[in-house]
């Protein structure tokens, strides 16, 4: 008999450039996509087991580029929880970070879905810069990407840390390319959306499938707009 699963919305959020493909990729399909190829919209599943517990990930992949403001505000309120992601080698990509999570409060908000920016951050001591995010605020990791790059970083761990704590939000630095931190990344967003879910709020569900396996994706890779082109026509596939 099919196991009942839950559906965890998540969306990918930074500036074009620092590996939100990459880091999205290689949760879902496990392997790193060397060349840069900017993305629009790119939607997948992949069902897995977090902490004993099945469920299927909808991880949307989006563009980091600033004339994708208005689209960005859709797929904020399309979203349950979000990965910021910065470069350690671009302080560019890191000083724009705020203006991400700024949007995703604002449209969190004016949805009647939103908390407190500051209001979540309480445990210095805890496993990331943030702790637990109160109930009702919305679940939010900031991720330092392209930890690999030693020799190229500009971005120190502790500003990582520092701005974390400023945002109230979880942090933690990761490699898409070695595959480091990845899967910590997005399944703490789903720990604080399960414990969120689990005082009363709304629940998503598949319907019903078999307990996931960490390494296998499921279900349908959505279609890919690409910047340029004609007018961002999509491509589908399906990943068996």
């Amino acid at each position: 008999m099919g196991t009942r699963m839950t559906l965890y919305k998540l969306v990918v959020l930074g500036d074009g450039g620092v590996g939100k493909t990459a880091l999205t990729i290689q949760l879902c399909l496990n392997h790193f996509v060397e060349t840069y190829d900017p993305t629009i919209e790119d939607s997948y599943r992949k069902q897995v087991v977090i902490d004993g517990f099945s469920c299927m990930l909808e991880v949307l992949d989006t563009a980091g580029q600033e004339e994708y403001t208005a689209l960005r505000d859709q797929w904020i309120r399309d979203g349950e929880g979000f990965v910021l992601v910065y470069s350690i080698s671009s302080r560019s990509s890191f000083t724009r970070i705020p203006r991400f999570h700024n949007q995703i409060l604002r449209v969190k908000e004016s949805a009647g879905t939103g908390g407190s920016p500051l209001a979540n951050y309480n445990n210095s001591n805890a496993m990331y810069s943030g702790g637990s995010p109160a109930t009702g605020s919305v679940p939010i990791m900031l991720v330092g990407n392209k930890s690999d790059k030693v020799t190229e970083r500009e971005v120190s761990t502790q500003e990582g840390h520092a701005l974390a704590r400023e945002l109230g939000c979880e942090f933690v630095e990761a490699s898409a390319k070695n595959c480091v931190n990845v899967e910590r990344a997005f399944f703490e967003v789903v720990r604080l959306l399960r414990r969120q879910r689990n005082v009363g709020g709304p629940r998503r569900n598949t319907g019903t499938g078999d307990p996931g396996d960490m390494g296998a994706a499921q279900g349908a890779r959505g279609g890919k707009a690409k910047k340029g082109g004609n007018g961002g026509k999509k491509r589908g596939c399906v990943i068996l």
